[in-house]
């Protein structure tokens, strides 16, 4: 068997958590959806990494319009298809893959129909996080949407009193 320090630090940390992402990654990250949403439309991004043990593992955004430069022009997310292919080679070539996405909503961090009808990764177990008021503050995980998909357009929520323990932010390694 092989063993990683890393993994048992990440282990004692945040032994149930689901989802990690360190502080700094995720205060930055928040602190660029802002910017780049402007405080008036919606911004997001992907969420790469690396999963193990079955726990996904955050260690960068990739934003949606460094991808597709025009899916944030309506004031929501509309994100061409076409623009996986960079984000999928970019995985392959940095040895990282999306563990989850995240996007920024005008008021609360409530699911609409439209991200429930329109998964960014529709695949079983994808994770979408949900940012209230545009990201203007940075805010811990219990502020957040945070949905897994389950297929055929069905999600589990775990927003709220939840949050904390399917979500950790914070030093794991």
């Amino acid at each position: 068997m092989t063993f990683s320090i890393r993994a048992i630090i990440r282990g004692l940390v945040a032994p149930k958590h689901q989802l990690s992402c360190p502080t700094t990654v995720w205060n930055e990250g928040l602190a660029e959806l802002h910017r780049r949403g402007g405080g008036v439309r919606e911004s997001g991004a992907f969420l790469v990494g690396m999963v193990e043990s079955g726990k996904r593992y955050v260690s960068r955004f990739i934003y949606y319009d460094d991808l597709d430069p025009h899916c944030l022009d309506s004031g929501i997310v509309v994100f061409n298809g076409s623009s996986y292919g960079p984000l999928w080679s970019l995985c392959r070539e940095t040895g990282v893959e999306v563990v989850a996405d995240i996007h920024t909503h005008p008021g609360v961090s409530v699911q609409s129909s439209v991200d429930r009808e329109n998964p960014m990764v529709a695949t079983r177990g994808h994770i979408a996080l949900i940012v209230p008021e545009f990201a203007r503050q940075i805010v811990g995980s219990s502020n957040l949407g945070i949905y897994q998909y389950l297929g055929s357009h069905m999600w589990q929520n775990f927003s709220h009193k939840q949050a904390n323990r399917f979500f950790y932010i914070g030093r794991w390694g």
